[in-house]
């Protein structure tokens, strides 16, 4: 409870109001500054590449469960988490972060956040059943709720045989000119070329680049864009993520000729394909670093990942007791590091920059 106190003089009930005053620009500060010895935990500013769709109802359960004001910039399909993962970077070098936690839909990125810096250090004890490949060794970001890279195509279209098996087959002249990727300069296909890079080499890599350029591939804005194309017929395979042939099977999306769509996990050439996990870390410096944490508690926890595998994305829990209760299956998954990706993705982004968007 506070008191007030009455004070007679004129002289005094100056310094009274001059003290509220100075104490009422402080709160100011505290809310909207850098100051953070006092941080306000009543709100928490999420920055957040996961479909819009599926955060949005996550989010604002948190919010109904607890009361806390959660403020969401969400980035947009064509540049997704390169524009969120610059705006911290910017935000960061201006001495004013705004972000208090940021949930990526892949982790690639949100690595090279954490290599300068720019992610706090945190162990929640929400990850303590998360298996060690998807956390962070210095505790910066928690992974989880895997997406799959894929082709998809239309069912019936095509005889299985004249489909690609390995990631490598789509830069043949066969295939090339009947695909559609996303700009590989953004979001989880930016990733996938990393990963093509580490676990092929440099040279390989842009053979692969070359191959798709000179054969004709189709570059789209994303990959829902992929998806989309595939259905009205302007192409006959769609590199993309599992989420996006969920939701139009889910939606019965049917394609130009009256066909429904499927996918097929494409060998990354060493057995697995490339499995994508969402991410979840505090930005270092944000404004609520206490009301940060604990979103990123309920973001990492069993509930989130159950939810998501439940929705339309059906993103694949990393937690085997959720796969088994779910009875969800875990496809063979490509060996290459999620670190040893991010150490290629800036020679992948400048190779697809030169020889596929030139």
């Amino acid at each position: 409870m506070i008191t007030h106190q009455v004070v007679g003089s004129a002289h005094s009930q100056i310094r009274v109001i001059s003290l509220i005053l100075a104490v009422l620009l402080g709160v100011t500060g505290c809310r909207h500054g850098s100051d953070k010895t006092q941080p306000t935990t009543d709100v928490v500013t999420v920055y957040c590449s996961v479909d819009e769709g599926f955060a949005r109802e996550i989010l604002d359960r948190y919010a109904a469960k607890t009361g806390v004001d959660v403020q969401v910039v969400f980035d947009s399909e064509a540049g997704k988490t390169t524009g969120l993962v610059n705006r911290i970077m910017h935000e960061a070098d201006a001495g004013r972060p705004r972000a208090d936690v940021f949930w990526s839909s892949e982790l690639f990125n949100t690595i090279l956040l954490a290599r300068r810096g720019l992610l706090a250090k945190y162990d929640t004890p929400a990850a303590t059943d998360i298996p060690p490949r998807y956390r962070d060794p210095g505790r910066r970001w928690t992974a989880l709720a895997v997406r799959g890279r894929v082709v998809a195509f239309r069912t019936n279209a095509h005889d299985s045989a004249l489909l690609p098996t390995k990631w490598e087959d789509l830069a043949r002249p066969e295939f090339a000119p009947r695909t559609a990727l996303a700009n590989p300069l953004f979001g989880t296909t930016r990733g996938h070329v990393a990963a093509m890079f580490a676990l092929w080499g440099p040279e390989r890599g842009k053979a692969f680049l070359t191959g798709l350029r000179e054969n004709g591939a189709q570059i789209v804005d994303g990959n829902s864009t992929a998806v989309r194309r595939l259905l009205s017929g302007g192409c006959a395979i769609a590199a993309t993520d599992t989420d996006d042939v969920w939701v139009a099977q889910r939606r019965e999306a049917k394609s130009a000729d009256g066909l429904s769509i499927d996918l097929r996990y494409l060998d990354m050439g060493d057995g697995g394909t490339l499995l994508i996990p969402c991410s979840v870390a505090v930005v270092e410096g944000g404004p609520h670093a206490m009301a940060a944490r604990r979103l990123v508690d309920y973001l990492v926890s069993a509930e989130v990942e159950r939810a998501l595998a439940r929705s339309d994305s059906r993103n694949v829990p990393v937690r085997k007791s959720l796969r088994e209760e779910l009875g969800m299956e875990w496809p063979p998954e490509s060996k290459v590091s999620f670190d040893a990706i991010a150490d290629a993705m800036d020679e992948a982004v400048a190779a697809a920059r030169e020889i596929l968007l030139r």
